[in-house]
């Protein structure tokens, strides 16, 4: 951790530190450099454009989830843009059409809804057979489908998109049926996308890659690309980075395919803050039974962050998200509950103890707050949404975006 002046804070802010962002940058370059794999940036997890410049020197590109993601990272960052939505509007089509390179499909029958309009060919869907009888539209370069493979890790189901009843890509099942229905339904598909991990070292990802290949590998051949989709957490210290080349590598020599990956929270993990304060310390106290079986007088102090607001993953997740300087309940000898400045009773961050009695006034430092933070937070009750801060490679810090009144209002009607 390099040192960033908080006290100068104004709160709430996230602050972004560039120097540890370029740290994952440089770890994630270096994968791509061993494997001649190609790394985007999932903007679903970061989105914070200001940095895109720095980003687009180490990755290939964004990949998007939406019209307004896909147009943000292409005005934004060089490279590819790819997007995977769960369907397109017959409206917006045309838009993404003129901004990605790369798009994937939900299952095989929004592919054929869609390919009239992706391939040069008459107003009858007279498709001539094979692949290279085909010409994509300008600026497109490849299209592919999002599979199911049938089997995840993920803990928290709202997470796991294998669950039962996914709506996220087709299993072995619902893709044979439709190659059934439509033989010729893979002409025009140059790569398999498939996505069954969260927050995951890559041991996970070797087993999800067995069974992926295991029901979908002999439709790899003769195609372009395999996209291992996101969720890997790459540059957490304990990531399995060797076993991660390997199965990158065993792909692209099996198959002679480029292997794509698009990790959001991998970026920016571990590089950012959201700098809270103290306003209010009350004056009751509850017991509070703690792992070890103590109990402790814990006492309610509002902040003016939110999780509600702003950490929505809090309370999603759920997570209790660290503290510098903080313990657990009962390590240390003055414990606290945090809750937002909001008035629905389950705003609450956390439970945490401190070496020092709290007072309104006091900062504090919330870990991690880079990713899934600024993507999804929300004006809920009028709160007022955290400043967007980065601090440089010599430790300054600069103010990126303030906001106000009108970004609330202009929300809503």
């Amino acid at each position: 951790m390099y040192e960033i002046d908080f006290n100068s804070i104004k709160t709430p802010a996230y602050v972004v530190d560039e120097r540890l962002l370029e740290d994952n940058l440089k770890l994630l370059h270096s994968v791509m450099e061993e494997t001649e794999c190609r790394i985007l940036l999932a903007q679903k997890g970061f989105s914070m454009f200001a940095e895109y410049p720095l980003i687009g020197k180490y990755l290939c590109g964004t990949t998007a989830s939406s019209l307004f993601e896909a147009r943000l990272g292409k005005e934004n960052m060089p490279g590819e843009t790819h997007i995977f939505a769960p369907a397109y509007s017959d409206e917006e089509f045309p838009q993404i059409l003129s901004l990605c390179d790369h798009v994937v499909f939900n299952s095989v029958e929004q592919w054929l809804k869609f390919r009239p309009m992706v391939l040069e060919c008459d107003s009858n869907d007279n498709i001539p057979s094979g692949i290279a009888n085909k010409a994509l539209r300008p600026g497109v370069h490849s299209c592919g489908i999002r599979v199911n493979p049938g089997y995840a890790e993920v803990e928290h189901e709202i997470y796991n998109p294998c669950c039962a009843g996914s709506r996220l890509g087709a299993t072995i099942e619902e893709f044979e049926n439709a190659l059934k229905e439509n033989p010729d339904a893979l002409d025009g598909i140059s790569g398999l996308h498939f996505h069954a991990l969260c927050e995951q070292n890559s041991d996970t990802l070797e087993r999800v890659l067995e069974h992926f290949l295991q029901k979908f590998g002999k439709y790899i051949r003769g195609m372009q690309w395999v996209n291992f989709g996101g969720g890997h957490h790459i540059t957490r210290p304990d990531y399995d980075i060797k076993k991660l080349i390997g199965c990158i590598k065993r792909v692209k020599e099996e198959y002679g395919v480029t292997v794509y990956l698009e990790p959001g929270e991998a970026v920016a993990l571990n590089t950012g803050y959201l700098v809270a304060s103290v306003m209010d310390v009350q004056r009751k106290h509850f017991e509070y039974k703690c792992d070890n079986g103590s109990v402790v007088a814990m006492t309610p102090v509002i902040l003016d962050a939110s999780a509600a607001c702003h950490m929505p993953d809090v309370l999603e997740m759920p997570y209790r998200p660290f503290i510098l300087g903080s313990g657990l309940p009962g390590e240390k000898k003055c414990n606290y509950r945090f809750g937002g400045n909001t008035c629905l009773a389950g705003d609450i961050i956390g439970d945490y103890s401190f070496d020092e009695p709290l007072k309104p006034g006091d900062k504090l430092v919330f870990t991690d707050m880079a990713h899934y933070s600024m993507v999804k937070n929300n004006t809920f009750n009028g709160i007022g949404l955290p400043s967007i801060l980065a601090c440089d490679s010599v430790g300054g810090i600069r103010i990126v975006k303030e906001f106000g009144y009108e970004d609330f209002k202009g929300r809503l009607s």
